[in-house]
């Protein structure tokens, strides 16, 4: 099969590879229908994660056809139209048991993309099939429910759940790429007063205010806030400087929810925030939300083609790198791949 494979910093490409086949018996094999690209994927091309071996195949977000399963897997069958996580959970860890898949500690939790072959492919392995993968309804199309796999769950669970946004608050999301705007559209469902799209990007705020944001430079938060500052920053770009403006512009007693990847450290500066009382969390998604996102999106309450600017077949997956790569000059937000093999038909 063709899939790109990762070989060291700044160096990939589309080739063949063996294909996939069942490892254990939790193991399911899926085709591949849509895949996407993330903001993790460039950090691992650059080299920011050196857990990714060269060699693997990248990419952990995906919606395809089950084509094999392994002697233990109950919840799917071959031919069921499915979405693959990217969390992969063993279900039975401490961390699991807690419903924190993404702290896996039984050789789960984020494998795909990063410690085994992922979804950037014609077809993938998934571990842990039964925790792993999610029958989709049939009405659902592929390339809007490939959201689900992770910057949805992500913008839910890391940023509005960790930051506890509640009616009435004032939400500042630095950064409106798709991770952010997927947290400004998560941030509605829990009827902010008003949530602030900061980003330095005018195509990105553009997107940001069709889904119902304000736009406001730092400056002019605490105009908006009475002075007071946001009740909840979401930080949502990956960089010293987005981190320590969200700590600026929360209120005391607020919250920060980390969702960007970092790959330098930021200066935390305790000198004025010792006295602030505020909460700062991070973390890894544990994607324990799908269920509840996938019915909210099958009821038309999350917007999927508002975040997708860009789509490529599965073989332009270069072509498609090159243009989110370079988002700034082309606009990319969402790039998906393939092509949907499903003929969407309603429920009976």
């Amino acid at each position: 099969m063709k899939a790109l494979v990762f070989h060291g910093p700044g160096r990939t490409a589309w080739e063949d590879v063996p294909d996939p086949a069942l490892r254990d018996a939790s193991d399911a094999v899926v085709r591949v229908d849509a895949a996407t690209l993330c903001g993790t994927d460039l950090h691992i091309v650059k080299g920011d994660v050196p857990e990714v071996a060269p060699g693997t195949v990248l990419g952990h977000e995906a919606v395809g056809e089950v084509v094999e399963t392994g002697s233990e897997v109950r919840g799917v069958r071959p031919g069921d139209r499915v979405l693959v996580s990217c969390i992969s959970p063993c279900g039975r860890c401490p961390s699991c048991r807690g419903a924190r898949y993404g702290q896996c500690r039984g050789g789960g939790g984020w494998v795909l993309g990063h410690l085994v072959d992922g979804t950037q492919a014609e077809f993938v392995r998934v571990p842990f099939a039964d925790m792993s993968l999610h029958l989709l309804p049939g009405a659902l199309d592929s390339q809007d429910a490939v959201l689900l796999a992770d910057i949805y769950p992500t913008a839910y669970e890391v940023g509005v759940l960790n930051g506890r946004v509640s009616p009435g608050d004032t939400v500042v999301v630095v950064g409106a790429g798709p991770v952010g705007l997927a947290a400004v559209t998560a941030a509605g469902l829990y009827s902010p007063a008003r949530v602030i799209a900061v980003d330095l990007d005018d195509t990105r705020l553009a997107a940001a205010r069709a889904l119902g944001a304000d736009e406001q430079p730092e400056r002019l938060v605490d105009d908006l806030t009475a002075g007071t500052g946001a009740d909840v920053a979401i930080e949502a770009v990956g960089i010293p400087a987005t981190f320590e403006l969200c700590t600026r512009t929360v209120r005391p007693g607020g919250h920060v929810a980390n969702i960007g990847v970092h790959g330098k450290s930021a200066a935390l500066h305790l000198q004025d925030l010792w006295i602030k009382d505020i909460t700062i969390t991070t973390g890894l998604v544990d994607t324990s939300s799908t269920p509840r996102l996938l019915a909210m999106m099958s009821a038309g309450r999350l917007p999927a083609g508002d975040l997708i600017t860009h789509r490529f077949p599965l073989a332009a997956m270069e072509e498609a790198y090159e243009v989110f790569s370079r988002a700034a000059e082309t606009g990319a937000l969402k790039v998906v791949l393939g092509q949907d093999r499903h003929d969407a038909v309603l429920p009976a």
